[in-house]
């Protein structure tokens, strides 16, 4: 369910509330969630209207279940961009985009801890 709540939690925290607040107030409260719940949709309408508005005929072509996070798995996207070899024409577009390729392997080294050396400092930047 909703935030990660099964149905006999939901029924025990509907029973608590119940408990605490009341059966003289449960039915403003009620009432009150129901507005909130029925403002909530108001505003996903008219987000959705204008989205319609704005986008026109093309809204219809969108391919709304590409979109939809709960079909992707972060775990799947994380082992895929770590263990697979980057294809040789993405590589390309790099090197002939970023200028740094083009530096060699040796214009760039890892710094070493030093610790005779003082730590940089900006005096403009604090």
């Amino acid at each position: 369910m909703v935030f990660g709540i099964d149905m006999w939690e939901l029924v025990v925290l509907i029973a608590l509330a119940s408990v605490l607040i009341g059966p003289e107030r449960l039915p403003e409260y009620i009432s009150k969630v129901r507005g909130w719940i029925k403002q909530a949709r108001d505003y996903a309408e008219g987000a959705k209207s204008q989205l319609k508005d704005e986008m026109g005929p093309e809204f219809a072509d969108v391919n709304w279940r590409q979109y939809d996070p709960r079909q992707y798995d972060p775990r799947k996207i994380v082992r895929e961009a770590l263990f697979d070899e980057p294809s040789d024409n993405t590589t390309a577009q790099h090197a002939a985009i970023d200028p740094v390729m083009d530096a060699g392997p040796s214009a760039w080294e890892p710094l070493r801890y030093d610790p005779d050396r003082s730590t940089p400092f900006d005096v403009d930047a604090t």
